[in-house]
């Protein structure tokens, strides 16, 4: 019996030692490195961050121009736009992602998701595009002046009614909005939809697909932005400074949390038995999960309730962005920019962003 407690101890210790191992290398930061020095023709800049850390690391650098093969498009970026992912992954954090993007230090130093811009070049097998045509869509390092992306890959036509400014918004946030709706919440014409945090970048683009999917719609924001979310077509729009959305008798078939401000259980109070929660944003301040741990509340509670409960990352698809650009053409969606930032001051631009108070999108102009 003894034998067995020693052997249960050094057990025990060992693990206790390799979680406490394992938790100091995912959370170490390693120390920036100089800027890499490059020279010679096809350069441009571009936004790099060599390590972890506040908006600091963001730099401004020369870079080769990105290579281009047989099925791919190089795009003159015009304009890219922030999301909270940015700085997600310049901060490295929650720390369970670092497990992808690098321990220490980021495997990868580009950064930037959602472009708009115009094709200069394309491979020999390219037949939807030619040089000269405006496009927008999602490709990793859109913080800078080119960008190749596969003609197979997230992009599509920008329609000619629509700036390269707003395009460039639309990606990450207007697919995350049309497919919590679409997908994930499955909703119908005549439903009742309430979106919570309508002023931000998701909560903008759905309020306005909602009202194109021909569904009542609530949305929740603060004082200030009322009157921006009104004139989206929100049918009503609350504000949350004094008023309680899950206090109320109302009830809803779906709810688009953009924000995670509220316990699981509020929510579920002002949702119909058979309605569906599709939560897009939660509270970031746990270094360690992030976001996941509302996924793994929402996971727990699930099997003891009869609502659905939903957490997703958008995907990125060519189908679902020409979606978006015939509701941009037809002046059915438009994108709510807040402000627009030089690329040299990329680092500003998501400082902004992950304040938390942005209305609407954040966008990064090319030089």
């Amino acid at each position: 019996m003894r034998k067995r407690t020693r052997w249960g101890r050094w057990i025990l210790g060992v693990l206790v030692l390799a979680i406490a191992g394992f938790g100091l290398a995912i959370s170490h930061n390693s120390a920036c490195p100089s800027p890499l020095m490059v020279d010679g023709e096809n350069l441009m800049q571009a936004i790099h961050y060599r390590c972890y850390g506040p908006s600091t690391v963001l730099q401004l650098e020369l870079a080769p121009r990105p290579g281009l093969e047989d099925d791919m498009l190089l795009v003159r970026v015009q304009a890219a736009a922030v999301n909270p992912l940015d700085w997600h992954y310049m901060r490295g954090e929650p720390y369970l992602m670092r497990l992808d993007a690098g321990m220490g230090g980021p495997k990868d130093a580009r950064i930037g998701v959602d472009f708009s811009g115009t094709v200069v070049e394309v491979g020999s097998r390219v037949t939807r595009f030619k040089p000269g045509d405006e496009v927008f869509g999602g490709r990793r390092g859109s913080f800078a002046q080119y960008i190749a992306v596969r003609e197979s890959g997230a992009v599509v036509r920008k329609p000619a009614n629509v700036s390269h400014a707003e395009a460039a918004a639309v990606p990450v946030a207007a697919l995350t909005a049309l497919q919590a709706l679409r997908d994930q919440g499955h909703l119908r014409a005549g439903q009742s939809v309430l979106i919570n945090g309508a002023s931000g970048g998701v909560g903008t683009y759905a309020v306005q697909i909602a009202k194109a999917m021909g569904a009542q719609v609530t949305g929740v924001c603060s004082a200030r932005n009322l009157d921006r979310v009104a004139a989206l077509g929100a049918d009503r729009v609350l504000d949350y400074g004094s008023v309680d959305f899950t206090a109320g008798d109302r009830r809803y078939d779906l709810i688009v949390d953009t924000v995670g401000n509220r316990s699981i259980g509020d929510v579920l109070r002002v949702l119909e038995p058979a309605g569906v929660y599709v939560i897009v944003g939660a509270p970031s301040n746990d270094r360690w999960l992030g976001p996941v741990a509302k996924l793994v509340a929402a996971k727990a509670r699930q099997p003891f309730v009869d609502q659905a409960l939903k957490f997703f990352l958008a995907d990125l698809n060519a189908n679902d962005l020409g979606e978006l650009a015939e509701l941009m053409q037809s002046g059915r969606m438009k994108s709510v920019i807040d402000q627009t930032f030089p690329l040299a001051q990329a680092g500003a631009a998501v400082a902004y962003v992950e304040e938390g108070h942005a209305r609407g999108k954040v966008v990064i102009t090319m030089p």
